[in-house]
């Protein structure tokens, strides 16, 4: 799998992932589990590529765009 999330979107990413994964240790009920939505994003920015962003052509990491 080719690299295409960098810089700022990965650290956004990264952020915003154990932000929502917080919310099922501070929200009661069913609505917790909502916050393993937040490994999505963590995955993504940990491991640098997106599937979606695979299939729009899109591409963040500065390395990935030398070149082009």
């Amino acid at each position: 799998m080719t690299k295409n999330v960098g810089g700022i979107d990965r650290l956004l990413r990264i952020v915003v992932g154990l932000l929502l994964i917080s919310l099922i240790f501070i929200v009661e009920g069913a609505a917790r589990w909502w916050g393993l939505i937040g490994l999505v994003p963590l995955s993504t920015g940990l491991f640098q590529t997106c599937p979606l962003y695979s299939m729009f052509g899109l591409n963040t990491c500065p390395l990935r765009n030398i070149g082009k």
